[in-house]
């Protein structure tokens, strides 16, 4: 009766387990929706406006006349990492750390690199061994443009400062439910677009100047573009986890009814072993 006991409170667990998983799955699939709405409708702008900028910079003559296009001899790297700050999403942040790791150790490893975390996971892991300038986990908490736009304007400081010669951000790139991919992209300075000398390019008249537009467009761009990031990692994240929830509840659903088999058996043993020895009894008193 004792296995009997613990195979009972073992099917208990599991159930229990099984209900936890499916409502997270149920909850990651609502909030899904509308972050997969958000960063469908965004990207559009956020690529038309990256290139458009890169367009105008590579046809400036000379310096594209922003600090924030400076080519400068690469010596201090500085990673944006985009986490998350909870857990239960399969490979989805050990993906992102794994990629930072990596750009640390190999990519830039005649550089010095420090990192800006964005996610109370990232920032647990790679805090141990790594350089954090700034970490911020509250961005996820009230997701908007205005405070994404401050935590821009803070890079590009180190950036205009000359604390750090490049910036580049790693984050999960959102394509559907059940695919994301590790995006790593350059965030400054501005990667100028290089025009292909056999196509001919319109001939603008820009008011009150080319180099004017270029200067105005650049602080809307980066911050639209870490903004994209973001979002692209939010998205990222409730499909990371619905598609890792959804597999927890069909895996705790087989060890459920694998259990419920064994206990079955277990159960037809004992009453079969009662009988036989209520037999034996009787033939015994019989006898």
């Amino acid at each position: 009766m004792a296995n009997l006991k613990e195979i009972r409170n073992r099917i208990a667990s599991v159930s229990s387990t099984m209900q936890i998983t499916s409502a997270m799955k149920m909850v990651s699939a609502a909030k899904l929706k509308k972050a997969q709405d958000a960063i469908t409708a965004m990207r559009p702008y956020a690529n038309k406006l990256t290139e458009l900028l890169q367009s105008l910079s590579a046809s400036l003559e000379g310096d594209s006349g922003s600090q924030f296009a400076e080519q400068r001899e690469v010596k201090n790297v500085l990673i944006v990492s985009i986490t998350s700050n909870r857990g239960l999403a399969g490979a989805f942040n050990s993906n992102i750390i794994k990629e930072t790791a990596l750009l640390s150790s190999e990519t830039y490893s005649n550089q010095k690199v420090d990192l800006v975390t964005l996610g109370k996971k990232g920032n647990d892991v790679l805090g141990k061994s790594n350089t954090i300038v700034f970490n911020n986990n509250e961005i996820f908490d009230d997701l908007t443009y205005d405070n994404t736009a401050a935590i821009a304007e803070q890079l590009m400081d180190l950036f205009a400062n000359g604390s750090y010669d490049k910036i580049v951000l790693v984050y999960n790139n959102f394509k559907n439910a059940a695919t994301q991919f590790v995006l790593t992209e350059q965030f400054l300075p501005i990667a100028s677009e290089k025009t292909n000398e056999n196509v001919q390019i319109a001939d603008y008249i820009f008011e009150p100047s080319k180099a004017k537009i270029v200067e105005e467009l650049i602080p809307k761009s980066l911050k639209t573009q870490l903004f994209k990031a973001i979002r692209d990692s939010v998205a990222s994240e409730h499909g990371a986890r619905m598609t890792a929830m959804h597999k927890a509840t069909d895996n705790a659903t087989e060890l459920r009814d694998a259990l419920k088999l064994q206990y079955n058996k277990a159960r037809q043993a004992a009453i079969t072993n009662e009988i036989l020895e209520i037999v034996g009894g009787a033939e015994a008193l019989a006898g």
